[in-house]
């Protein structure tokens, strides 16, 4: 009984993640900055340590894009009319999307401009 409660757990998780993929064009982009900070931490031969700090990074933004879809479609759920709060809500979920990106971007600059430098 537990153990299909557990699997129906691990499919409704991998569901939401895939409609925010889906549904969400900004994932798509994430997705491409992954692609290529994972490339150049391998062809740069970054540390494990510092991989640790890229990988962070791009986890990080994909959870908080994924509680911001949540957020949006929440609000949305509950009024289509424009709300004062409905605005707040939104652009505070996308406020941390936002730190996010920006936290990835000092961790990809931290990480590789050294070593970009170096291969000119």
């Amino acid at each position: 009984m537990k153990h299909t409660k557990l699997i129906k757990s691990f499919r409704d998780a991998f569901r939401g993640i895939i409609y925010a993929f889906r549904s969400e064009r900004n994932l798509h982009l994430h997705l491409i900055g992954t692609v290529v900070a994972l490339a150049a931490s391998f062809y740069l031969k970054v540390e494990k340590f510092e991989l640790l700090f890229v990988v962070t990074a791009i986890f990080l933004v994909f959870i908080t894009e994924m509680i911001n879809t949540a957020v949006e479609a929440t609000v949305d759920l509950k009024t289509k009319q424009f709300h004062p709060l409905a605005r707040i809500a939104k652009n505070v979920a996308a406020g941390a999307v936002l730190c996010a990106a920006l936290f990835a971007l000092v961790v990809a600059y931290v990480v590789f401009a050294d070593r970009l430098k170096n291969l000119w």
